[in-house]
């Protein structure tokens, strides 16, 4: 097996624990910064690490469309050529064909699309998935799914589970048994338990280093992914780190936790500080609105990161409205620092079976709202 995953304690259905790669031990929960096309966007890989991340994740699509898996591969692989020497998952590619609904023909083999870059023609099946992740030379790579946004009829839903099923057993196939890299599969069947639980023991046989839970936050909103989240983890093993793609929101992803899900990966950090929004243990704050114009306060008074500790509410108003590219940067440097503290204090709450209590602080905090205006 090329990774090895402990978990150091429990409280209720929450896990803490290590996944061990040949790139690094990952402490979970865990939260992976995305790096789309290889870079984590308005980031330096130390500058990533320095938040306490100790994985990102790579995109399959987007890579093999520019600058090219065999590319990559050619200068070393996705590790050296970003410059990244920690652990790095990469996702199928499944999720974005699915967005290509009209530049896509799905059919048994896989699905044939249109380049949203320049328009040429591209078939990408289980095999190509899994060799692009090879060639890009990813630590963790994920089986090709197929997944149908959420409101879906039942039977719309359950075709694209076995079709995900069987392509899950090719991606296997296709994988072999590599020392040094991991595959996942991923569970499929919307909000219906029943193909849920189909889904789950037909990945269960097939037999994988770990197990993700794919379509969910594709619209069901909060309450019917929750719903979800109380069966789907525990119909996966154990043994094995389970991880819940997509997601998220600081508020989702603690309610993920509790209900047994030990790993995250979300765009919504690294978008929200290009688009001039912090995410704050106090809830979201628009930078971009006119109150913080003259507020010599930091982002977040109880944050040590080098936004908030260096640079007031005044100055990141300013340069976001004045289009300055250190707005991103900094407001994406804190995103990511306090996705990355709000999973160390998970880590620890669990440790020490208080994760209920931590919950109630999380959410008291968030319920006070923003600094009020001076």
């Amino acid at each position: 097996m090329a990774t090895r995953f402990h978990i150091t304690a429990t409280d209720g259905k929450a896990r803490t624990g290590i996944l061990h790669t040949a790139r690094g031990a990952i402490r979970t929960p865990a939260f992976m910064p995305v790096g789309t096309a290889g870079t984590v966007k308005a980031m330096l890989p130390g500058n990533v690490r320095a938040t306490g991340a100790d994985i990102i994740l790579g995109n399959t699509y987007h890579l093999m469309l520019r600058p090219g898996a065999e590319r990559v591969a050619r200068l070393g692989g996705l590790h050296r050529f970003m410059n990244w020497d920690g652990p790095i998952l990469t996702d199928s590619g499944g999720f974005q064909v699915m967005s290509l609904a009209a530049l896509r023909r799905l059919s048994e083999e896989g699905v044939r699309f249109r380049s949203h870059v320049d328009g040429s023609e591209h078939m990408l099946t289980p095999e190509r998935s899994i060799e692009v992740q090879r060639l890009l030379g990813a630590d963790i790579s994920m089986c090709f799914d197929e997944c149908p946004a959420l409101p879906a009829p039942r039977a719309r839903i359950e075709e694209s589970m076995r079709l995900s099923m069987r392509w899950a057993e090719r991606s296997r196939a296709a994988f072999g048994d590599p020392a040094d890299r991991a595959l996942f599969g991923i569970q499929q069947g919307g909000l219906e338990p029943d193909l849920r639980r189909e889904s789950a023991a037909a990945l269960r046989a097939i037999g994988f280093d770990g197990y993700a839970i794919g379509g969910l936050a594709v619209g069901e909103g909060q309450a019917a992914m929750f719903a979800m989240l109380d069966e789907a983890p525990g119909m996966l093993p154990e043994d094995r780190p389970r991880y819940l793609m997509g997601v998220g929101k600081p508020d989702d992803i603690l309610g993920a936790v509790m209900r047994g899900v030990d790993m995250f990966d979300c765009v919504l950090p690294t978008r929200s500080g290009r688009t001039g929004q912090a995410l704050t243990r106090r809830g979201a704050v628009n930078i971009k609105n006119a109150r913080h114009a003259d507020d010599p306060r930091p982002l977040d008074p109880d944050c040590a990161c080098p936004c908030c500790t260096g640079y007031s509410r005044a100055y990141l108003h300013h340069v976001f409205k004045a289009g300055e590219i250190i707005s991103a940067m900094l407001l994406t440097w804190h995103n990511l620092h306090y996705y990355q503290e709000l999973m160390a204090g998970i880590r620890a709450a669990i440790a020490a079976g208080a994760l209920t209590e931590f919950a109630a602080g999380f959410h008291a905090r968030r319920a006070e709202g923003d600094l009020p205006p001076l």
